[in-house]
C-alpha cells in the first residue's frame, strides 16, 4: 500500500516523459540542509535547477515534487556500471536530514517507515532490481556523501528493499583493520567496479585518493561502523560476498 502522498509542485525537472521501463534505479539522497522549509524552497525553486520525485519529512509526511514519469534532477553528475548521468534512469527521493556538514543527525522512525512504504511500491511499480536502490553518494562518490553512515541500509534489506551482505557480523568484525595485500587490495578495488562504483584511473597524481574516495562510499554503504576510506579483510570479504548474491 503507498503512503499518503501530498503534491507539492516543483518546476525543475525535463518535461519528455520517459517509458516506464527505463526507470532502472532509485537513488536515496538527505537534503543537507537544516530545516524542511529551506529544502523545499531550493527543491522547489527554478533558479536551483534540483529537484526530486518524492521529499520525506521528519514526521514522515511524504510530498510528490516531480512525477516519477519525468526526469528529476537530483543526481546530477553521476555514474554506475556503464552508465552515465543517473536522472535518466532513476527515481530520486530526498529525506528531511541536515547532513555531515550540519550536526549529522539519525534519521527519524517515521521516516524510515514511510521510506520502506515508498520503496516498495517503486520497486513492485517499476520491477527495480533492489541491488539498484543506491545512495547518492554511490552514484557520486567524488562529490557527495548522502544519505550516509546513518541510513539503515541493513534494515531495508531485512525488508527486501535494498542491497546487503548475508555475512555473520560478529565474525566479519574479527577482519575489521587487518591490512591487505597487493593483490588483495587489487581485488577489492576491482570487485567495487563490478558491483558499480565508478571506475579508476590509470596511475596518477590522483589515483589513490580516488580509490579512497570510492572506499568511502563503499564503506558508508556496507561497512557503516568504520568509514576511513581503508580497505581491509572485513571490505574484501563483504565485497565477495555481495558479488555472489
Amino acid at each position: 500500500m503507498w503512503p499518503k502522498i501530498s503534491l507539492n509542485y516543483s518546476p525543475n525537472f525535463s518535461t519528455t516523459k520517459r517509458k516506464k521501463k527505463n526507470i532502472r534505479f532509485i537513488i536515496i539522497h538527505y537534503t543537507g540542509m537544516q530545516n524542511e522549509l529551506s529544502a523545499l524552497k531550493r527543491l522547489c525553486d527554478i533558479k536551483a535547477k534540483v529537484s526530486a520525485h518524492y521529499f520525506i519529512k521528519k514526521n514522515g509526511s511524504v510530498l510528490n515534487l516531480v512525477p516519477p514519469v519525468y526526469e528529476a534532477w537530483h543526481a546530477g553528475k553521476s555514474s554506475w556500471k556503464d552508465l552515465k548521468s543517473l536522472n535518466k534512469y532513476s527515481i530520486g527521493i530526498e529525506i528531511q536530514n541536515s547532513g555531515h556538514d550540519n550536526k549529522y543527525e539519525k534519521f527519524s522512525q517515521k521516516q524510515i517507515i514511510s521510506t520502506k512504504k515508498l520503496l516498495r511500491c517503486l520497486i513492485n511499480k517499476y520491477k527495480i532490481n533492489l541491488k539498484n536502490v543506491l545512495g547518492h553518494s554511490d552514484i557520486a562518490p567524488d562529490r557527495k556523501k548522502d544519505p550516509g553512515e546513518k541510513f539503515p541500509w541493513k534494515d531495508l534489506a531485512k525488508s527486501k528493499l535494498s542491497q546487503w551482505h548475508n555475512l555473520d557480523e560478529k565474525k566479519l568484525k574479527r577482519e575489521r583493520l587487518i591490512s591487505l595485500n597487493l593483490v588483495e587490495e587489487t581485488n577489492f578495488m576491482m570487485n567495487l567496479i563490478r558491483i558499480g562504483y565508478s571506475k579508476i584511473p590509470q596511475k596518477n597524481n590522483n589515483s589513490n585518493s580516488k580509490k579512497r574516495i570510492i572506499t568511502k562510499a563503499f564503506q558508508r554503504h556496507f561497512r557503516q561502523n568504520l568509514i576511513n576510506g581503508i580497505p581491509d579483510r572485513e571490505c574484501l570479504i563483504i565485497s565477495n560476498n555481495l558479488l555472489k548474491s
